[in-house]
C-alpha cells in the first residue's frame, strides 16, 4: 500500500472495512494527536486466520482455544489492524474513538483513546514484523499526519507501561516518520 486517502467520514478509502460495534464518539475537546501501535496474534503467535476480526466484532467463541477463555466478555477494537501481508483492515473510523488503549497515559494525559488512532499490527513481541506491514503502516502514518494533527507515535507499552509489552523489542521504530519517532523518544 503506497497511496492512503481518508474520506470525510474518517474511514480509508479502498480498504477493506469490517465495522466493530466497540467504539463510541471522542471528547468534543479530544483532536486526534497520537497514534499508538499494538501488535496482536490469536491465539499467541498463530497468523492469519479470522480470529482478530472475530474478537473486534464480540463473535470469537471462547471455547474454540484455551486462550481465549480469558478474552470472554472482552471488548475491543482498534481503528485499523495490518496483516503479515501488508493488507489493511478498518473497524472504526478515525472520527470515532476505539477501545483500544485501556487504562493508558501519554505526556500527562489520561485515556489514551480520547485522542489516538490505534493500529494493530499482526505479530507478536517475540516475531519479527514484515517489510509488508512497515510499508502500510508508515503509508498509514503519513496519511494521518496529514489530516490530523498527529504530534507522536507510542507503543501501547508506552502508554501502559507494566500491563502492555507490545509491540515488543522486534518493532523497528526507525522505520516509521523520524519526527514522531522522536518525539515517542523523548517522552519514553
Amino acid at each position: 500500500m503506497v497511496d492512503v486517502t481518508i474520506d470525510p467520514d474518517g474511514w480509508v478509502e479502498g480498504v477493506r472495512r469490517v465495522p466493530s460495534p466497540n467504539f463510541d464518539k471522542r471528547p468534543d475537546d479530544a483532536a486526534v494527536s497520537l497514534v499508538v501501535v499494538h501488535a496482536i496474534s490469536l491465539p499467541p503467535g498463530v497468523f492469519s486466520g479470522d480470529c482478530v476480526e472475530r474478537l473486534f466484532l464480540n463473535s470469537l467463541e471462547v471455547s474454540e482455544h484455551p486462550y481465549f477463555l480469558g478474552l470472554k466478555g472482552v471488548r475491543v477494537s482498534a481503528h485499523f489492524f495490518i496483516r503479515r501481508d501488508g493488507g489493511l483492515v478498518q473497524f472504526v473510523s478515525c472520527s470515532d474513538r476505539a477501545w483500544h488503549a485501556g487504562v493508558s497515559e501519554w505526556q500527562g494525559r489520561s485515556r489514551c483513546n480520547d485522542f489516538s488512532i490505534g493500529i494493530e499490527l499482526e505479530g507478536s513481541d517475540d516475531d519479527v514484523f514484515e517489510e509488508a506491514q512497515y510499508l502500510c503502516l508508515s503509508s498509514l502514518v503519513e496519511c494521518l499526519r496529514h489530516r490530523y494533527p498527529i504530534a507522536a507515535i507510542a507503543g501501547h507499552a508506552d502508554i501502559s507501561p507494566g500491563r502492555k509489552t507490545d509491540p515488543g523489542t522486534h518493532f523497528d521504530w526507525g522505520r516509521l516518520p523520524a519526527a514522531l519517532v522522536a518525539e515517542r523518544n523523548r517522552a519514553t
